[in-house]
């Protein structure tokens, strides 16, 4: 209830105002049925406006940090994550990622929209990066089309690390035609063919979004660039050389004054 007040009463007509969201391939969107919406990753503000322009319901996976907070701040956040559609799920990696891998199933099954971004974080830089494979599994777990989704210029109303949104840009969604993966029936054990399915939407969300591809995950990016912007360490003087012993008769010898 509280997802569809905030939509279509409070937030969804203030930002069509003030931002004039427009979608491409709205036709693309099934009216019935689970499907996945793979997505690349340039904002915050990309989760908001995605589920704004939709007809149906979309529910993320978001990191749990954003549920757990305390305070009047940290209750407000997470209902705020809450209300616009989001579950909280743990990122640590190993049973965690199974975990989310299983929340993520749950809302399929239902016959729900999902939402993911493949990259797994924001892009640093504006391009785009190599997917995990996460995305490919539960497409072929759950047996869903996965829709490919191009967020565009929403890095420019809200970069990366801005907490609000600058004015003057117009935000765009471009939706691609759904990929059917049926092909691949029974093999979301199979590594190599999580590669290829998580490749081919890749290369949908290129070519969608137009942006430069990088063969490298967005989060090693953001650590070489963390890792440039540390000042380099300035190596300690050498101590001075010891004062020669007068006892030693190796030591060199001093003129007398």
């Amino acid at each position: 209830m509280f997802y569809w007040f905030l939509k279509r009463v409070i937030l969804g007509p203030l930002l069509k105002l003030i931002f004039r969201p427009y979608v491409e391939g709205i036709e693309n969107v099934p009216e019935d049925g689970g499907a996945i919406f793979a997505s690349n990753h340039l904002s915050f503000s990309d989760s908001i406006f995605l589920p704004l322009m939709m007809p149906r319901r979309i529910t993320f996976l978001a990191k749990i940090d954003y549920f757990t907070g305390s305070g009047v701040k940290g209750r407000l956040t997470a209902g705020f994550f809450r209300g616009v559609g989001q579950l909280p799920v743990d990122r640590s990696g190993g049973r965690a990622s199974e975990a989310a891998l299983r929340t993520g199933l749950r809302v399929l099954a239902r016959g729900d929209f999902l939402g993911l971004y493949p990259e797994g974080t924001r892009s640093p830089d504006g391009r785009l990066y190599r997917g995990k494979t996460g995305v490919a599994r539960m497409a072929l777990e759950a047996k869903v089309p996965v829709l490919p989704v191009a967020m565009l210029d929403t890095d420019k109303i809200q970069p990366p690390g801005k907490k609000l949104p600058r004015l003057g840009h117009r935000v765009g969604i471009r939706i691609g035609e759904p990929l059917d993966f049926s092909r691949y029936e029974g093999m979301e054990g199979d590594r190599f063919v999580l590669r290829s399915v998580t490749d081919e939407i890749m290369y949908e969300l290129m070519e969608l979004s137009g942006q430069e591809y990088v063969d490298i995950y967005a989060q090693s990016a953001k650590d070489r660039i963390k890792a440039a912007e540390q000042p380099a360490a300035v190596p300690d003087p050498a101590p001075d050389p010891p004062a020669p012993d007068p006892s030693d008769p190796s030591a060199p010898s001093v003129p007398a004054a």
